[in-house]
C-alpha cells in the first residue's frame, strides 16, 4: 500500500519536481478510499487546477499508484492499487466492488494480435463483470 513518503520518493526517481499542486494531488487521492473520479480529487483540492489534477492523475496511474477501472456503468473511477505491478480487475455488477486479479492475458495471444493486426502492442487493460460471492448469496 502507498502513503504520501514513498509517492513523493518514486516522483523523485523519476526525476520528477514535487509541486504544492502535485503534493496536495497525491495527498487527496491517498485520502480517498474506494473508488473515485477526478471530480471527486477536484472537490478535495479546489486550489490546484484541473489540467495539473489530470496530469497528476494520469502519471500516478502510469506509475501503478492508481488504478483506472472501468465500472459496469461505463464510467471510469480510481483507486489506490494495491500492488506495484500490472494488474486487472474483477468488477461487482451489483455492489461495484473491485478486486485486483492475477491472470493476464498470454503473451502469446497479444503477439498473435499483434501479428494478425499489424499494430504493434504497448499495453492492455482488461475488466471482468460478474457478481462477488456476497451478491451472489444476498440473493440466494
Amino acid at each position: 500500500m502507498y502513503n504520501l513518503q514513498s509517492v513523493v520518493q518514486r516522483l523523485e526517481e523519476e526525476g520528477l519536481r514535487i509541486t504544492p499542486s502535485r503534493l496536495a494531488v497525491v495527498a487527496a487521492v491517498l485520502d480517498l478510499s474506494g473508488h473515485f473520479s477526478v471530480d471527486d480529487i477536484l472537490s478535495q483540492v479546489p486550489e490546484v487546477g484541473r489540467a495539473t489534477v489530470f496530469r497528476t492523475m494520469k502519471l500516478l496511474s502510469e506509475m501503478d499508484v492508481l488504478c483506472r477501472v472501468l465500472l459496469d456503468d461505463g464510467s471510469l473511477r480510481y483507486r489506490v492499487s494495491q500492488r506495484q505491478d500490472h494488474h486487472h480487475h474483477l468488477v461487482c455488477v451489483s455492489c461495484a466492488s473491485v478486486q485486483e486479479l492475477d491472470a493476464c492475458i498470454d503473451p502469446e495471444v497479444l503477439n498473435e494480435l499483434a501479428r494478425t493486426t499489424g499494430y504493434e502492442i504497448e499495453g492492455h487493460w482488461l475488466e471482468f463483470f460478474g457478481r462477488c460471492t456476497a451478491c451472489r448469496s444476498d440473493s440466494a
